[in-house]
């Protein structure tokens, strides 16, 4: 039967929407189709991180509600961290949705649609141990046909900051054995997969909780063995767990990218301590600084949170001065989002709704000159690019292709692009040397220096 999923939030809901297509698919009742029209089943797999999220959820259900309403879905099952969370409130809410399935039991969704199908007596939730060890059997199967692959080393967190759902949604810190990654990375190879990239809810701390020690720089230099993959990238590391023996590996393994995913938050100490974060401003500045001392070409990312409770104009004032001083290559700013359950939703006073978004624009503003200036520096440099496709209704001036690409300091769909020129015909996935001859906002320019990049 035809069946679309569709996987909401971050990149780590993208890696369960993909391992569920491929327990389901390895049976052979179930086909995947990405159109809605042609769908007999639709399976949503949800994000209740902030109230954004949850809204798009929420829209993402009432809209294939209404066609299991008017009899053109047999089945719609809701997963993820929104059915763990609110399950009985979806069930109730909007009667269409069949079974709701938690953050730890989205194994079972191949039985609970035979189930649905089969007109059986269901349990309409299904829930598993959130602290159980993370599910590994079932390979991941890349439906849209991309060149980069996710995987996910391990699964919930221990950090209990105090803004932050998660460790209720998904239970403590596992990691994944490193012989199931390395599986599943060799998987994910086969399938041409040329970029690699690493996800959980926290990367740096990979091993602890199995081996006794930090065990992500002996993971990536293992991962580099692995033959067909080009580039490693590493997300979502905490900046007090990153060590120089990390940083090492990053700067002298050729496959992993001098990218660097490191979430701060804050810089005003006040704050910090409040969020219940495990660094300074001081700290901070001296891990920054390490690192772009030993990588001078790093590409350093960072998310903020702005208008956090008691968070005042001089808390305000010293992360824009932080932002300005750090110039962070890529940087995204949220509003903080009250979530109830958490400690901060209950700290007074909170900041306005009209506050927060304007502390959010002067952050942005600022991070925009940063980076404009940045994409114009970049002119004259030869890069390696992984080409993502073909701009179909332009061509340059001189009546060449437009090609839409991305360097070592771009994440598909996250960050910028480069718009390269070229008369050749050049394959989505096909690694090239580019020349940035200029800049467009964000987004760089380029031409064809040379077709390979090995």
């Amino acid at each position: 039967m035809k069946t679309i999923f569709v996987s909401l939030g971050c990149d780590k809901n993208l890696v369960d929407t993909q391992q569920m297509a491929g327990a389901l698919g390895g049976g052979g009742r179930y086909t995947f189709t990405d159109d809605e029209n042609e769908a007999e089943i639709a399976v949503v797999n949800t994000c209740a991180f902030i109230d954004a999220a949850k809204e798009e959820s929420i829209d993402n259900i009432l809209q294939l509600a209404a066609r299991k309403k008017s009899g053109q879905l047999k089945a719609l099952v809701v997963t993820g961290c929104m059915a763990q969370r609110y399950q009985k409130e979806i069930l109730k809410d909007i009667p269409e949705v069949d079974a709701v399935i938690g953050t730890t039991a989205e194994h079972s969704l191949g039985a609970v649609l035979d189930g649905i199908l089969e007109k059986k007596n269901i349990n309409p939730v299904i829930m598993d141990d959130l602290d159980k060890a993370p599910d590994t059997d079932a390979p991941q199967e890349l439906t849209d046909g991309s060149s980069v692959g996710y995987l996910k080393i391990a699964e919930g967190c221990n950090k209990n900051c105090t803004y932050c759902v998660i460790p209720s949604l998904r239970g403590h810190y596992r990691s994944v054995p490193m012989e199931d990654v390395l599986k599943e990375a060799g998987r994910l190879a086969a399938q041409g997969v040329t970029e690699l990239i690493l996800v959980a809810q926290e990367t740096t701390l990979y091993g602890v909780d199995l081996y006794g020690k930090k065990m992500l720089p002996e993971l990536l230099r293992r991962l580099c063995l692995i033959k067909g993959p080009k580039w490693i990238r590493i997300l979502y590391c905490y900046p007090e767990e990153i060590t120089k023996e990390l940083v090492q590996v990053i700067k002298e393994e050729k496959k992993v990218v001098p990218y660097l995913d490191m979430p701060i938050q804050h810089a005003s100490d006040r704050i910090l301590k409040l969020m219940g974060r495990r660094t300074n401003r001081k700290e901070l500045e001296e891990i920054i600084d390490y690192i772009r001392e030993q990588i001078p070409e790093i590409c350093l990312r960072t998310t903020l949170i702005t208008g956090f409770p008691t968070e005042t104009e001089e808390d305000h004032r010293i992360l824009l001065d932080f932002v300005k001083k750090e110039k962070f290559d890529r940087l995204g700013v949220f509003t903080y989002s009250k979530e109830e359950g958490t400690p901060a939703a209950g700290m007074k006073p909170q900041v306005h709704p009209s506050t927060k978004k304007r502390r959010q624009k002067e952050l942005m503003l600022a991070q925009q000159e940063i980076a404009f200036e940045a994409a114009k520096a970049m002119k004259g440099r030869i890069l390696d690019a992984v080409i993502e496709g073909r701009l179909a209704d332009e061509e340059s001036e001189n009546g060449e292709y437009i090609y839409v690409g991305r360097t070592y300091k771009d994440i598909q769909g996250v960050d910028s692009n480069i718009f390269i020129e070229s008369d050749r015909d050049l394959m989505t996935g096909a690694f090239v040397r580019a020349r940035v001859t200029g800049a467009r906002e964000y987004d760089l320019l380029g031409v064809i220096e040379d077709e390979s990049a090995e």
